[in-house]
């Protein structure tokens, strides 16, 4: 049993281990975001609600099983942490936090999955007679993370489909530097010769959600990595 329709966040430090999860959830039917760390994941928390997080213990700045600490004294949502500390003390340590489940790497994926799923399976689908909406506001903009439309206040903004998947794969990660070459290899289908077209789609989705497309607020040039969708 999946659930397709579930929103998870990975926050992980190492950011191939990130993509290979990422991946792999996407393959699985569900949408996935992610955060290189405890600063961006609240930030992303902040804007957006999540049926699950899956996160590392272990991550410079603040670990895992803090933020967890810190994260139930105001929010319900499950919590699986994975960890290369296996003792009995570590995985207490992390369940006294308020995680609800524990993984130790390395893992197979597909145990990965089956525990996400049991967590789910576990989790009231209260929320489910009251959807919340995945919205992302950039000043008078608006997009709908669930539905891939974007809106300037009642008037729909008229995207096209690689427009769509840009949206898509920058609304999953805000506040994040996205590659070119990721961009073109999930956007643009991995063909190279569509790099270019990958630019000016980034040129006409400016045009769409900036008031100044030349001084761009929310879609922004990142030297050396790429672009960041920095949303309200």
């Amino acid at each position: 049993m999946s659930f397709p329709e579930a929103h998870l966040l990975i926050v992980d430090d190492d950011e191939r281990i990130r993509g290979l999860l990422q991946k792999f959830l996407i393959r699985s039917g569900y949408l996935v975001s992610v955060a290189r760390d405890a600063a961006q994941a609240r930030r992303i928390l902040g804007g957006l609600e999540f049926d699950l997080i899956v996160m590392d213990v272990m991550m410079p700045g603040e670990d895992g099983v803090s933020l967890t600490r810190d994260l139930r004294k105001r929010l319900q949502t499950p919590i699986l942490l994975l960890t290369a500390k296996g003792e009995t003390s570590n995985r207490i340590e992390g369940l006294e936090a308020g995680a609800d489940d524990y993984l130790v790497k390395p893992f197979e994926p597909k145990e990965l999955l089956l525990r996400i799923n049991a967590i789910l399976r576990r989790v009231p689908q209260a929320k489910a007679a009251e959807p919340v909406r995945q919205v992302i506001h950039m000043g008078g903009v608006r997009y709908d993370l669930d539905r891939g439309e974007m809106w300037r206040g009642e008037v729909p903004v008229r995207l096209t489909a690689t427009e769509t998947a840009l949206m898509r794969i920058f609304a999953a990660a805000p506040g994040t530097a996205i590659s070119r070459e990721r961009l073109v290899g999930e956007a643009a289908r991995g063909d190279a010769a569509q790099e270019r077209a990958v630019d000016v789609q980034i040129t006409r989705l400016r045009r769409k959600i900036e008031d100044d497309p030349k001084a761009p607020r929310y879609l922004q040039t990142v030297r050396g990595e790429g672009y960041m969708l920095q949303p309200d």
